[in-house]
Parts: C-alpha cells; structure tokens; sequence
C-alpha cells in the first residue's frame, strides 16, 4: 500500500511539474525573440593608411604596382569599435580592411551607438536603409539644426536608429541584407577618406540567438567595399582602385571551408568611375534567386549575395571592368578543403 502512494505521489508532483514548466519555457522562447537594445561605442580617429602594405603586386610580383606604387602611403580617416564606455579598442577581421565596424540588429531591434569623435575635424554617422529621427540623421544641411548633425573634435553624440521592418530584408531577399554608414559633414570628401562601414540586419526569427545576431543559416559573412579613392585630385597614381581600402591582392582573409554557406555583403561608393563588377572565380553565387558569377555595382549599391563553397583552392575575386583590373582592383578567396 505504501508503495502504490509513493508512485501515485510522485505521478502527481511530476505531472503538476511538467504543467508549471510549460508557460516557463514558452517565456523564454518569447524573450528569444523580444526585440533587443544592440549598443556600440565607436570612434572616429585620423591614421596613415597603407593601400599595398606588403610593398608588392601579390597577384603578379613580376608586373610591380605601376603608377599607383609610386606612394601608397595617405593619410585617412577611420572609424573603430570598442568595448562598453570606450575602455579599450577591439580588433577587427582582416578582410574588413579600411571599413568601419559592422554593427548588426535583428528586424524589430534598435540600435544604440556611442560615436566619439577622436579626429581633428567634425565629422558624423549617417545611416541608410534603417529608420531614425532628425536628431539621429548624422547628417549637416541647412534645415537640420541637430547635435548629431556635426560632432565636434572630442564630443561625443549618440545616434538611435531602428531596424523595423523597411530596413529589413524584404520577400525576395536573403535572411539578411547589408546597408552602409558613413559620415555626412561633408560627405563626399569623408568616404574618401574612408569613413564607412556597413549595417547588417537579420530577418527576425532568423538569427543565430537572442545575443547572436548573426543569421543562423549561414557560415561565413565577408563585406567588400569596391570604391575608386581619389588621392591626387584625379591624378592616375593617386586614383587606388581598391576592395577595402587595398589593391593588387593586399587584401587578405576571405577563407571559408568546403560545403560552408557563404554570404557576401557587396558596398560601392564613389563617382561614374566607380561602375563594378564583383566576380569571384571557381564559384557561382545567388543573387536574388538569380544565378552568376558577376554581379553588378553602381555607386552607392548595397547587395547581398549567397553561395555554397563547394570547390576547393585559392581563386581570383576581383572588378571585372577592365581597367579597374589594371589598377589592381583584386583579391584572392580560398575555400579550404
């Protein structure tokens, strides 16, 4: 008798658990999901910039760097991330090169940055693609009248921007997709001079965790900024034809594994000069459904682009407009077997 209460109380506790458990776990499924705060503390700072740091042509030692060897050495502009309250700077992925930090939200979230202007010059961080207010726009003309229109050497603003259901991706487009930012004082003069970054943002549900907004169906994620930088007011040694702020292969870091899911944020900015074509050899990539290998860029495109690695070597990635070619305007990706 005293065995059969035994089994009827321990039936009775387990079942009233598993109710109690139930609600619990549909709450932490729920807050999975609840739109988050991502904050980032970023800098603006001035440095020398070296457009082929090795010194040589990496994709044809033979054939040197040309015109554009001459110098290689400017002085740019660029923005750093940090950890909380600017304690220390943190590095950054090697392929990125002279882009800014990429900050990343999930559809629904908002994005919080801290920008500290270590310059010497009043610079900002104007986004596309993502919603904001006036004060948030990042950007100075004649109307706006807002702080964060024109941060001053050694202020710091904080720009609020949301990434609502505009700013994400769309019915025909990838579970994630890429915008820029860059500073809009004086916009044209800042890009060059290489205040840019990118904003990826994450279909909701699609992400890899509530803290992870990575999106969880993809491997590897690599941005590549193809922009013609003027150096010597149009002067042709001046004029670096550069992915990330490098040329003739100094770009260096877009390693994937075989059978990796591979996406690919492509950004162009610049003039009628800076008509690209990014083409990868050894591999075809979907654009929008639609099967290449060479997709197509004008100024100010912000494409996404998703591929399966599937064959093994070191390959050529690069413009495929011809004398963008001749200025160096190339890389090398590898897919390790």
């Amino acid at each position: 008798m005293l065995k059969h209460k035994w089994i009827y109380t321990l039936f009775v506790y387990g079942t009233i658990f598993s109710i109690c458990t139930l609600p619990v776990q549909a709450d932490d499924d729920d807050d999975e999901n609840r739109p988050q705060v991502r904050e980032y503390w970023v800098s603006a700072k001035k440095v020398n910039w070296d457009y082929a740091p090795s010194g040589i042509n990496k994709i044809k030692p033979d054939e040197g760097l040309g015109p554009w060897g001459a110098t290689t050495q400017y002085t740019k502009y660029r923005y750093f991330a940090h950890s909380k309250n600017f304690a220390r700077e943190l590095p950054q992925a090697q392929h990125r090169g002279i882009l800014g930090p990429e900050l990343r939200a999930v559809e629904g979230d908002t994005i919080k940055i801290h920008f500290r202007n270590d310059a010497d010059k009043p610079l900002t961080m104007h986004p596309h693609g993502v919603r904001y207010t006036p004060q948030h726009d990042g950007a100075d003309y004649a109307l706006s009248g807002q702080a964060g229109a024109k941060v001053l050497p050694g202020q710091t603003h904080t720009y609020i921007w949301h990434a609502d259901k505009d700013a994400s991706p769309g019915p025909n487009d990838e579970s994630s997709i890429v915008w820029a930012y860059h500073s809009h004082v004086d916009s044209v003069t800042e890009i060059y001079d290489g205040l840019i970054g990118t904003i990826v943002i994450t279909k909701a549900g699609m992400q890899r965790s509530k803290y992870d907004p990575r999106p969880k169906d993809v491997d590897k994620e690599f941005s590549t900024l193809f922009m013609v930088f003027n150096e010597e007011d149009g002067e042709e040694g001046g004029l670096m034809h550069a992915m990330n702020g490098y040329i003739f292969g100094n770009l260096e870091g877009y390693v994937v594994n075989k059978h990796d899911r591979v996406r690919w944020y492509l950004v162009a900015m610049g003039t009628e000069v800076d008509l690209h074509t990014a083409h990868w050899h050894g591999q075809t990539v979907l654009d929008q459904g639609r099967r290449t290998d060479v997709v197509e860029l004008l100024p100010t495109s912000m494409k996404t682009v998703t591929m399966k690695a599937s064959n093994p070597g070191t390959w050529l990635y690069h413009c495929h407009v011809t004398d963008h070619i001749t200025a160096g305007m190339m890389a090398r990706w590898t897919v390790l077997p």
